[in-house]
């Protein structure tokens, strides 16, 4: 409480006036915890789905593009450079293009077996280069778990699963 956070993408700065777990005021929210909370100079029309909230002096990531670890759990065909799904990340649900299938993995070392493939298909582990059509938040997965893992998802179903392994971040201007 008393402390100025930043929301991104949007890049909006407030002060948090109150805390509240399950009905609970708490002086203070932990990285994780499910809370509730007030903010002055921010209106909850500026906020929306996806948008993550973090300390001014550590603001969240937004990312330009990311490298990830994937699994393809389904796809009818073959996935390559270009193929645009919906990358579901904690609440935000934004389109990422693959810019680059940097190799596909040996599933049990995690080594690269074959550099530039493509393609990949279902049941192939690789490591792989996106760009989000909007701006997103996320972080690398050994920094902050629950930020860094993330769902593919086209046609209704799961394409693949995934993790943020490294990062571009974005210039993202803060207000306020």
């Amino acid at each position: 409480v008393g402390d100025k956070v930043v929301i991104m993408p949007p890049g909006k700065v407030g002060e948090v006036r109150s805390i509240e777990m399950h009905h609970e005021k708490l002086e203070e929210a932990l990285p994780g915890d499910n809370i509730g909370f007030n903010i002055r100079g921010i209106a909850k029309e500026e906020i929306k789905r996806g948008d993550v909230v973090g300390h001014l002096t550590n603001p969240p990531t937004v990312v330009d593009e990311f490298t990830a670890r994937i699994f393809v759990v389904w796809h009818p065909t073959a996935i390559s450079v270009g193929y645009t799904p919906v990358i579901h990340a904690h609440t935000a649900s934004i389109a990422a293009r693959i810019t680059e299938i940097i190799g596909r993995l040996d599933p049990r070392t995690g080594q690269i077996v074959e550099k530039n493939p493509q393609f990949i298909k279902v049941g192939d582990s690789a490591l792989v280069k996106f760009k989000p059509i909007k701006p997103m938040v996320l972080e690398r997965f050994s920094e902050i778990p629950q930020l860094g893992r993330f769902a593919m998802r086209d046609m209704g179903k799961t394409v693949g699963i995934g993790v943020v392994i490294d990062l571009k971040p974005a210039k993202v201007e803060v207000k306020g």
